[in-house]
């Protein structure tokens, strides 16, 4: 049997599936569109840990526990943030600009799955797109493919049994990239919904479709010598490892002011943090990195006792992550890129300026549009980290992987988080419902056309050219006004 070609088939037959299904779901009533929704997030819910430990399992990646909070993350804030949004009929009403607004679903939506966030992903994403009455396809890693059907087929029964129709929600198991290239290019796919590496994102930008990429994330920390030093220390360790850093909006580099760097290393220790020698940190630029300067797989969402193992050092088995010392922060210093893993460069910085500009370094080379996080209660040094960063999350005094997709703030809970026009992608925002449907616009008259608007056409309204004698004697009048003027 020939792989790719199974996985092409497979392809092909779910989005063809996906399509009769979408036509009848997408005349669903708002009733019917919230009723199998929340049955879904109910399903989830529940299944949390299930699926969590099915994803630890399978990929090796992480911890379940954190796995189960990611699941129940998506199951249920998710949903509460937009379970009130209208997605069918008239959404809008502007009755100043007589203009009335009407969702309308985009279709086949073709989601692509990364194997760190593997179940939580599908559950997010299966979520909005059906909320917008879209069908969905999941494509997983290779890596994930049992715990992201697990998720995807559960929902599906739950939303089949609230009334959806059956073949709404999909998921491949044979895969392959010519398989997964066969989805996104099928005729009856009409969105790409990627979340993973750059080179899928890439590739799903490639197809000629609509398509809201996320790539990765190379997430500074300033901490300001305003700040609150043992909340930082304490938030800073813990988000490094939630999961194992496998939440692209993980930290990445502490950038300590000088002033605050020695406190808050102390601290950062007392909160399970090893920090490494010069020896160590060289052992684990060999291992976190190929010689391509690609990263090792097999380094990715490990805990930090396996990763000083795996470099060839050891530390004490409480310990939580992994801080490296660098000298500068600059492209060519491989541990101030992003590592997907419990591994954190530490920099120091004089003054918030530095702090600004090293940040600014960091995300340019590895993280453009994504996010940056600032511990300080310094305002002015607030705003000017907000005004300043080519990314489009800027997180004050929380965590990383939390706070960037809204668990912990304010902004749209969200597992995709968009990097916007600096980061390669359409948007900035954290991707939800409201990206998943398009508008159409009934517009009603406002003003009277002009009255020129309405003179009828025809010969007798263009205008008249001049004869040719005419046309000579102006001719004649124009050289004759230039030989004078240069007399």
């Amino acid at each position: 049997m020939d792989k790719d070609l199974v996985s092409i088939q497979e392809a092909r037959d779910a989005a063809a599936q996906a399509y009769d299904a979408w036509k009848i779901w997408s005349k669903a009533s708002q009733e019917e569109v919230d009723r199998v929704c929340a049955a879904m997030s109910q399903a989830a819910y529940a299944a949390a840990d299930r699926l969590g430990r099915l994803a630890h399992e399978e990929t090796g990646y992480g911890n379940p526990v954190h796995k189960r909070l990611k699941n129940e993350f998506a199951a249920k804030m998710v949903w509460e943030s937009i379970k009130d949004v209208k997605t069918v009929g008239v959404v809008n009403h502007d009755p100043v600009n007589r203009i009335y607004e009407i969702a309308w679903p985009m279709g086949v939506v073709a989601a692509l799955i990364p194997s760190t966030n593997p179940s939580s992903t599908v559950i997010f994403k299966t979520l909005i797109a059906v909320k917008a009455r879209n069908a969905i396809v999941h494509a997983p890693h290779p890596s994930a493919v049992k715990s992201c059907f697990e998720a995807a087929n559960l929902m599906a029964l739950a939303a089949e049994q609230a009334g959806a129709p059956r073949g709404l929600i999909q998921c491949l198991q044979n895969i392959s990239l010519q398989g997964t290239q066969e989805l996104m290019t099928h005729k009856r796919v009409a969105l790409i919904l990627a979340t993973g590496g750059t080179a899928m994102v890439r590739a799903a930008h490639s197809v000629g479709k609509p398509a809201y990429g996320v790539g990765p994330g190379n997430v500074p920390v300033y901490v300001d010598r305003s700040a609150d030093i043992e909340k930082a220390a304490r938030y800073i360790v813990a988000s490094k490892a939630f999961d194992c850093s496998t939440i692209c909006a993980t930290e990445q580099a502490v950038l300590a002011d000088r002033p605050i760097a020695a406190r808050l290393r102390e601290l950062m220790i007392a909160e399970g943090a090893y920090f490494c020698d010069d020896q160590q940190s060289d052992a684990l630029r060999r291992a976190l990195f190929n010689p391509d300067r690609s990263l090792n797989t097999a380094t990715v969402g490990k805990p930090a006792p396996y990763l000083a193992a795996y470099a060839g050092f050891s530390v004490p088995a409480e310990t939580r992550i992994l801080v490296t010392p660098v000298p500068y922060i600059g492209y060519e210093e491989m541990l101030a890129h992003e590592k997907l893993t419990t591994v954190l460069a530490w920099h120091e910085v004089e003054g918030w300026e530095a702090g600004c500009e090293a940040s600014i370094r960091m995300i340019e080379f590895g993280g453009r549009g994504h996010t940056q996080i600032i511990y300080a209660n310094d305002d002015r040094v607030v705003m000017a980290f907000g005004l300043e960063k080519p990314v489009f999350r800027i997180l004050v005094n929380t965590m990383g992987t939390l706070g960037a997709i809204g668990s912990t703030t304010g902004v749209m809970p969200s597992l995709t988080l968009g990097p916007g026009g600096v980061g390669g992608a359409i948007t900035g925002d954290n991707i939800s419902v409201r990206h998943m449907f398009n508008i159409k616009r009934l517009a009603y008259e406002l003003r009277s056309p002009p009255p020129e608007a309405m003179v009828p056409g025809g010969a007798s309204s263009a205008p008249r050219l001049p004869d040719p004698m005419e046309l000579e004697c102006i001719v004649r009048e124009i050289v004759q006004e230039i030989l004078a003027n240069n007399r």
